[in-house]
């Protein structure tokens, strides 16, 4: 059979399936964020933003007997049973790993974003299935202070700073709300009413609509 290998395998590696028969094709969506935003006196401009995660759609189906004219491997798992493997890695909320031999599509994390699958008139036992599967990528934080010198110190570990003083303003930027300012620069979300009470007059009766520019002082 050809050298082409699609697998998909827990992170420890612990479990892994081999699909029985190969995808004729495989769609790589790849894009990049724009967001189109009005800004107060300078009117519309567009946000250029990050590489998107990339995603990727195929599918084929589990057959329920081996044929060498299209099955990879003879030892096939039943194919309810290879259902109830990918439907517990999609419920159990973890990244995967995902490899397809002879491509750059090598030992990738991803996540399980849509499984669907049917039986088919004609085909008794074959359960038939399309996949899509979205990059994963591990989000690490970490925390920058700036010393009474001016240089900045990477907060790492269990080390936290006793106190940290906020800062006096704060400008929005888009996709802004009070929860995210409040979180971000008072360490917690649930006071994002002090600022709405400290900028009333610049936000307006709507606590919820912010503008890009706006510059909100923030209370201590």
């Amino acid at each position: 059979m050809a050298s082409l290998q699609f697998w998909l395998k827990t992170v420890d590696e612990k479990e892994r399936l081999r699909l029985p028969v190969n995808p004729e094709q495989i769609s790589v969506k790849s894009s990049y964020g724009y967001e189109d935003v009005q800004v107060t006196q300078l009117g519309e401009y567009t946000v250029i933003g990050e590489a998107v995660l990339r995603e990727f759609t195929f599918g084929a189906f589990f057959p329920r007997d081996y044929h060498p004219g299209y099955c990879e491997y003879e030892d096939l798992l039943k194919p309810w049973d290879t259902v109830e493997k990918i439907e517990t890695w999609m419920n159990s909320r973890k990244p995967l790993r995902f490899n397809v031999t002879g491509t750059k599509i090598e030992e990738l994390m991803v996540t399980i974003r849509s499984f669907q699958y049917s039986e088919r008139a004609g085909n008794p036992g074959d359960v038939f299935y399309e996949l899509e599967l979205k990059e994963y990528k591990k989000v690490e934080f970490r925390q920058v202070e700036t010393s009474g010198s001016g240089k900045a110190m990477v907060i790492t570990g269990e080390y936290r700073p006793d106190t940290k003083v906020p800062p006096a303003f704060y400008f929005v930027v888009p996709r802004d709300t009070l929860w995210k300012i409040a979180q971000r620069t008072l360490g917690n979300g649930d006071r994002w009413r002090e600022i709405y009470a400290a900028n009333e007059k610049v936000i307006g009766k709507n606590p919820d609509r912010l503008v890009p520019g706006q510059k909100l002082v923030i209370p201590s």
